[in-house]
């Protein structure tokens, strides 16, 4: 992962309020969430073996023999 180069907005004491990002890594940060938001959700389905989905995806006609 390539370094982020963040700024920070500090208040009239020197703490720190709020951060910027670039746009590109706020935007990658995003996606993140939405995959691992994702992957919660679904902790609890069945699994599918690689097998299994070639045979579907071969039956859809969405895979060559």
């Amino acid at each position: 992962m390539a370094k982020m180069h963040e700024r920070f907005i500090v208040d009239s004491n020197g703490k720190k309020t709020a951060v910027v990002v670039p746009l590109r890594s706020y935007r990658r940060m995003l996606e993140d969430i939405h995959d691992l938001t994702i992957v919660a959700e679904r902790r609890g389905e069945p699994t599918v073996t690689l097998g299994e989905v070639k045979r579907k995806l071969r039956a859809d006609g969405l895979l060559p023999d």
